[in-house]
């Protein structure tokens, strides 16, 4: 939070002595900065997407199997997807157990089937998709490198992943560009 203000009140300036540090052209300089942040908001929003996808599917499933409070736990489980490793699991996998511990076999099999293909493979089908579409980078490499973040940096890996991608396939495709073996890369960055 301290950080955010900051951010927020400095930020076009650190952004600018940034750009100007960098040891580019200044061209380069801005096409990869405007690749940067057009990576880092399809990313955010794809997460978002995700977290509402998972918490409604994840919700629905809940009060068509009558547990009550569907709603707020469809809520938790939007925002647990966020969560490493863990997600909206967090919520469905307890009323799960509840349910199959008293005695209601099918609902907790629902919760459990309903957990696993649907509220579970949302975040590996989804995010691919919505990252992709927005950055340009292929939706394996989407896949990949958001895994591959989260498994070395924690929930910031879900950002750092595909910005690391996204930034690498930009300057390789300038780097091409300026040696004249490759098509140009758009100034705008996606």
């Amino acid at each position: 939070l301290y950080a955010s203000f900051f951010l927020l009140r400095d930020g076009r300036s650190i952004g600018e002595n940034i750009l100007a540090s960098l040891p580019f052209e200044r061209e380069i300089a801005d096409r990869l900065s405007a690749h940067f942040l057009g990576i880092v908001r399809a990313t955010i929003k794809g997460s978002v997407i995700v977290g509402i996808a998972q918490g409604a599917l994840g919700g629905l499933t809940l009060w068509l199997v009558g547990i009550p409070s569907a709603l707020l736990l469809g809520v938790i489980m939007g925002i647990a997807s966020l969560l490493p490793a863990v997600g909206p699991a967090i919520v469905w996998v307890p009323v799960a157990i509840y349910l199959l511990a008293t005695g209601s076999i099918w609902q907790g099999i629902v919760v459990i089937a309903s957990g696993m293909a649907l509220v579970g493979m949302v975040d590996n089908l989804l995010r691919p998709i919505l990252v992709g579409r927005d950055t340009g980078i292929p939706d394996w490499m989407v896949l990949v490198t958001t895994l591959g973040g989260l498994a070395l940096m924690g929930l910031s890996g879900i950002v750092v992943g595909p910005l690391i991608a996204g930034l690498f396939l930009a300057a390789w495709a300038i780097l091409r560009e300026k040696r004249g073996v490759g098509p140009p890369i758009p100034p705008e960055g996606g």
